[in-house]
């Protein structure tokens, strides 16, 4: 049975890869995907919390209720951000952060 600093350490490493991945990358498609892998990472830790904090046996449900609400803010943030992305592909040509340096077109 895995222990709650198991759930937590497999969290942190998704969140550090998440992390470099925002951090290091040049395209935007793959800086996106990142920042959904740290959303994940998040929800693996309220949930591993919400497992571990229970009471008289049955687990603490409030952190899992949570994660619903942060799936249904990251779907949102999908379609968003991917109307986003095709519109500076449209106006730009690109998707490398590098050359997208100015909001004007």
């Amino acid at each position: 049975m895995p222990s709650l600093n198991d759930y937590l350490l497999v969290s942190g490493l998704l969140f550090a890869i998440g992390l470099a991945g925002v951090v290091l990358r040049r395209n935007i498609i793959v800086v996106f995907m990142c920042l959904e892998l740290m959303l994940s990472a998040a929800n693996l830790t309220l949930v591993a919390f919400s497992r571990f904090n229970g009471t008289s046996g049955l687990p603490d449900y409030n952190g899992q209720m949570l994660v619903f609400f942060v799936i249904t803010v990251a779907a949102a943030e999908v379609a968003v951000g991917l109307a986003i992305i095709v519109a500076l592909y449209r106006a730009k040509q690109t998707i490398h952060t590098d050359e997208l340096v100015t909001l004007k077109g």
